[in-house]
C-alpha cells in the first residue's frame, strides 16, 4: 500500500531540485517505492572534508533531503509544504569515493508532522550514517511573508 498522496514521479522529482543544493551536491533521486525515497550522491570534491572522506555535513543534506522530498510527495502540495524541522544523525564508517545511497522510510506520518528513518550506505552497501528528520508540515496560507 503506497504512502504517497498523487503518484510521485521521478522526472518532477528532477525539476524541483533543479537551481537546488541537490545540484550543487549531484544528488539525484533514483527510486521511490510505496514507502519509500532512495537518492545518490557522489563522494567527490564536492562532498569530502579536508582529510578526503565523506563530510558528514553532506550526508545530513542528503538525509534531510531525502525526508523532506518523501514528506512533499506525502501531503497536498497544493495546500501544504514540508519543511525540516529536526534532523540527527551517526556518522558510522568514512568514505573516500565512489557514491552514497540514501533510503527514507517513514516512522510517523501524522497531520503536522512526519518523522524518518534515513540509512545511507557506501556502494560496497556498508551502513556510513544513520539519521533520524522530523518534519513540519504547515499550511501553506499559514505561511505569512510575501
Amino acid at each position: 500500500m503506497s504512502i504517497w498522496f498523487g503518484n510521485p514521479d521521478i522526472a518532477d522529482t528532477a525539476k524541483l531540485a533543479q537551481g537546488t543544493i541537490h545540484d550543487a551536491l549531484g544528488i539525484v533521486v533514483t527510486e521511490i517505492g510505496d514507502n519509500y525515497v532512495m537518492a545518490t550522491m557522489p563522494v567527490d570534491e564536492r562532498t569530502v572534508q579536508p582529510y578526503g572522506i565523506l563530510h558528514g555535513g553532506a550526508s545530513i543534506v542528503l538525509a534531510e533531503s531525502l525526508g523532506s522530498i518523501a514528506s512533499h510527495y506525502v501531503v497536498d502540495s497544493e495546500k501544504y509544504i514540508a519543511v525540516g524541522l529536526d534532523i540527527n544523525a551517526n556518522h558510522l564508517r568514512p568514505v573516500r569515493s565512489g557514491l552514497v545511497t540514501g533510503k527514507a522510510t517513514p516512522i510517523h506520518l501524522g497531520r503536522k508532522n512526519h518523522v524518518w528513518d534515513i540509512e545511507i550506505r557506501s556502494d560496497r552497501d556498508k551502513l556510513v550514517c544513520k539519521s533520524r528528520l522530523t518534519i513540519a508540515v504547515i499550511k501553506k496560507d499559514e505561511l505569512g511573508g510575501k
